[in-house]
């Protein structure tokens, strides 16, 4: 494995906290038992996590949990195809 993609969602986490959006070590500790419980690759949690924090401006982790359940128990294989179930679901947001 690539080391630049050995921890895609610490960096991204990292990548946000610079951008000046702090999750705190709660919201972090459930962002991850989302991804160990869902088995999910750091993709599509970083996609769940976009999702939540673009429509709610915030982290709620009930809603991140839901997203990252219907990408992580479908069958969408990348970015496109989670944005296209996404868009069906009306959860998209370019």
């Amino acid at each position: 494995m690539e080391i630049g993609k050995r921890n895609k969602l610490g960096y991204f986490i990292e990548d946000l906290w610079t951008q000046g959006f702090k999750l705190t070590d709660e919201n972090i500790r459930f962002i991850y038992l989302g991804k160990n419980s869902t088995n999910a690759e750091d993709w599509k949690v970083i996609k769940a996590l976009k999702v939540t924090l673009q429509l709610k401006v915030e982290f709620d982790g009930s809603f991140y949990l839901s997203v990252l359940e219907l990408l992580a128990h479908s069958t969408v294989r990348d970015a496109g195809e989670a944005n296209h179930l996404l868009r069906e679901k009306g959860l998209y947001i370019k």
